[in-house]
């Protein structure tokens, strides 16, 4: 009983944290959107990550230490791809196609997620009821992305980069997983990823035409809003993300990606005056139902 109890007490927290974590990304694009009146995207990348390092630092001190060189690796891969790539894969992604298909895309990095969980951890046994919610979901995030939207077609480069951007957060997700089982905080694991993530940064930053420019924080609302970004949806939200992980397995925790745009009309009605639609609400109800049926989808091995 006292087992069952503090497992379920476990699953409670772990959907909470990934619920919360999803509820600030969902508004990571209106910081985002204010933000690019002055600053490149390499620029505000850089700099949410280098606040997000800092502030971990200061949150906890003490060195790291890993066991053996195999671990430093699943590190270093979780770095490169949660990091480095996913962002840049997505900003990238941004120039050559819509922001709708880019959103849809994205949110299939549950299924790729649930494939290399199953491959690769052997923690998820897939059901039918998981490809269910799946579709039902897309069908929903399909339908709140394109509604309204004048302009929708492939556009193979730019579509092609987002897929490889899903790809690759489902790869971050299963890093993670892994990374959860060394016994090491949350918040020192999540520094060491950010580090390596800054680390590979590096070379884009140089090669984007990266510029600091601090005066241009004497805006307060460029400063707050790059703040949010760095200190909450960058620290914070990637250490109660991998906590999540770490309590929920990747798969049950990345199925709460299909809720980022549904966060995102919201908060688009609450802070900018956008209309919810009919279209909209239905899309909403559809990833939610989308969701319930991918988290019971899933079996013991």
């Amino acid at each position: 009983f006292l087992l069952n109890r503090s497992s379920d007490l476990e699953n409670a927290k772990g959907h909470l944290l990934a619920l919360f974590t999803i509820c600030v990304w969902g508004t990571t694009f209106i910081a985002t959107k204010v933000l690019l009146k002055a600053f490149t995207p390499i620029e505000i990348l850089f700099m949410r990550f280098l606040i997000g390092y800092f502030l971990l630092l200061l949150m906890n001190r003490q060195g790291l230490s890993v066991s053996n060189k195999k671990q430093e690796l699943y590190f270093i891969g979780a770095g490169l791809t949660g990091v480095t790539f996913y962002f840049l894969l997505e900003n990238i992604a941004l120039t050559y196609t819509y922001a709708s298909n880019v959103g849809i895309i994205i949110a299939t990095a549950p299924f790729f997620t649930a494939i290399l969980g199953r491959m690769f951890l052997k923690e998820e046994k897939l059901k039918t009821g998981f490809f269910v919610g799946f579709l039902t979901s897309i069908t929903g995030i399909i339908l709140i992305s394109i509604h309204g939207s004048s302009a929708f077609s492939l556009n193979p480069k730019g579509d092609i980069l987002a897929f490889l951007a899903a790809f690759v957060w489902a790869c971050y997700s299963v890093l993670v997983k892994k990374i959860g089982s060394f016994g090491i905080s949350t918040i020192q694991s999540t520094r060491h990823i950010f580090f390596y993530g800054i680390l590979f940064m590096i070379i884009p930053v140089f090669l984007m035409g990266f510029e600091w420019k601090l005066e241009r924080f004497s805006n307060p609302i460029y400063l707050g809003n790059m703040l949010f970004l760095g200190v909450g949806a960058s620290a914070l939200c990637f250490v109660t993300w991998n906590l999540a992980v770490k309590l929920l397995g990747a798969v049950r925790t990345a199925v709460y990606l299909y809720l980022s745009p549904v966060v995102t009309i919201l908060a688009s009605a609450i802070i900018l005056g956008e209309k919810i639609t009919v279209i909209s609400v239905i899309g909403a109800g559809l990833v939610f139902a989308g969701l319930l049926l991918s988290d019971k989808g899933k079996g013991k091995n």
